[in-house]
């Protein structure tokens, strides 16, 4: 797993007691982020009918965003890629070993089930669960409490100065935070989006009220973004103006509109329905898509850089 001295200038691989600390981590943030997931039946029947196809490219997907975040948020700032590779190919693994190891205690599966439906269910719930992993391993943890001998031995003003030079690597540029937001999203929205209630509340409000909570989201990310203080408002976020905000605000709610419907398709829920029936299910899981959306530009972010 990833080094805890991420503000260091060159890498050193973690000894064993950092290692034990970081997969203990990422189990614990595997399950805290997808546990809800695990005790969902919805969960348990998309995993016993899904297409092949629709598995892969969920996989794709997700090792593309875990890759994405540990680029961005879950490593120390000059990681190389194959660093970030080799974090997010652990995090999937200990990810679908964690699924299928409470899939199994909770009776989900067993010596009996069919091999495609064991592989379909403990791929979708690994899914989250790996995100959940990533996650945890990078935000769980003590700081430099935790840290090395030598970082105990370094004066105020050296910590000082690395912790300025860390926050001049942290990643500012836009691709970066969508990417936080990304995960964010999908670590909300996916509790919600296999669910019936989307689809039964999608069926009953009028095009009014998709208007209105269309407005409602939007008003509810930029508080979250701009009003609320936040824990990293400040630092991440920039609000410089009302084209800051304005920009912030949208750039977040349609990637928020991105992975509810990225979500919707994988588990289903367009299959047979028309394009205004898609898009009210798609507006009425971005509400809650925004929120982990919009949190999670704040909140994602590098630990010891907050």
């Amino acid at each position: 797993m990833r080094s805890e001295d991420r503000s260091a200038p060159t890498w050193r691989g973690p000894t064993l007691r950092q290692s034990l600390r970081e997969y203990g981590r990422g189990v614990a943030g595997g399950l805290l982020f997808s546990l809800p997931l695990l005790y969902t039946m919805e969960f348990w029947h998309e995993g016993a009918t899904a297409e092949p196809l629709r598995l892969l490219v969920g996989i794709a997907g997700a090792f593309v965003l875990l890759l994405g975040y540990n680029r961005h948020a879950g490593l120390h700032c000059d990681a190389r890629p194959s660093e970030v590779l080799i974090d997010s190919v652990e995090e999937f693994g200990l990810g679908l070993v964690l699924a299928a190891g409470l899939l199994w205690l909770l009776g989900c599966i067993d010596g009996d089930t069919r091999l495609p439906e064991l592989v379909g269910k403990v791929v979708i719930e690994g899914l989250a669960v790996a995100i959940g992993v990533s996650v945890g391993t990078a935000q769980l943890g003590g700081g430099d409490d935790e840290g090395d001998d030598d970082d105990a031995r370094k004066s105020d003003e050296q910590q000082a100065d690395e912790a300025r030079h860390a926050r001049q690597q942290r990643p500012r540029w836009l691709l970066g935070q969508l990417t936080l937001a990304t995960c964010g999203a999908v670590l909300i929205a996916s509790n919600i989006a296999p669910t019936d209630e989307v689809a039964e509340v999608a069926r009953s409000v009028s095009p009014v009220q998709l208007l209105g909570l269309t407005g409602a989201t939007l008003l509810i990310g930029a508080l979250v973004l701009y009003a609320s203080d936040f824990r990293g408002a400040s630092e991440h976020v920039r609000h410089r103006g009302r084209v800051d905000v304005l920009f912030g605000t949208v750039a977040t709610y349609l990637v928020s509109i991105g992975a509810s419907a990225a979500l919707l398709w994988f588990f289903g829920r367009f299959d047979g329905c028309g394009p205004a029936y898609c898009l009210a299910q798609t507006i009425v899981l971005g509400l809650p898509a925004a929120i982990g959306a919009s949190a999670g530009r704040l909140l994602l972010q590098p630990q010891q850089q907050g």
